[in-house]
C-alpha cells in the first residue's frame, strides 16, 4: 500500500486553487482551475495536496453537505487489487460507503471512514498517465 495523497474536499473550488497555487506556491499537475479536481505538488518531494470538489463527493456518497459542515479532508490510499484489498478489510471488520466502483476510466475507488468518520479512499488505478 502507498499513501497517495491527502485530499481537501473544497466548496469553492476556484478559491483554494489560486491559495494553494499563487499563494503557496505548489504547482498544479492539471491547470484544472474550476475542478472538480486537482493535485498540487511542492518543488521537492513526491507527496502532494490534492482539492476536491465537495459536490463530486457528495455525489458519490449521498451524505456530504456543500457547506463546510461536512467532511473536510480524505485520506487517499492507493492498492493493486481493490476488490481483493476490499475483501480483506471487510472481513476485518471495516464497513464501506462506497465501492469498489469506477470514478474515472484511470481509476477505481471504495470509500469507508475511521473510527472517528474521517473519510478514506482506497483507489486502484486503471490506466497510468504517460
Amino acid at each position: 500500500m502507498e499513501l497517495a495523497q491527502v485530499r481537501l474536499l473544497v466548496a469553492d473550488f476556484p478559491a483554494c486553487y489560486r491559495f494553494y497555487g499563487e499563494v503557496l506556491g505548489l504547482k498544479p499537475q492539471s491547470g484544472a482551475q474550476d475542478g472538480p479536481y486537482e493535485k498540487f505538488s511542492p518543488a521537492v518531494g513526491s507527496a502532494g495536496i490534492a482539492l476536491q470538489d465537495r459536490a463530486m463527493m457528495a455525489g458519490l456518497l449521498g451524505e456530504l453537505a456543500d457547506a463546510a459542515t461536512g467532511h473536510r479532508s480524505l485520506v487517499v490510499l492507493r492498492v493493486d487489487d481493490l476488490d481483493a484489498y476490499c475483501a480483506e478489510i471487510v472481513g476485518r471488520g471495516a464497513v464501506l460507503a462506497h465501492g469498489p466502483a469506477p470514478m474515472t476510466e484511470r481509476m477505481r475507488v471504495a470509500h469507508l471512514k475511521d473510527p472517528e468518520g474521517n473519510l478514506v479512499e482506497l483507489q486502484e488505478w486503471l490506466l497510468l498517465r504517460t
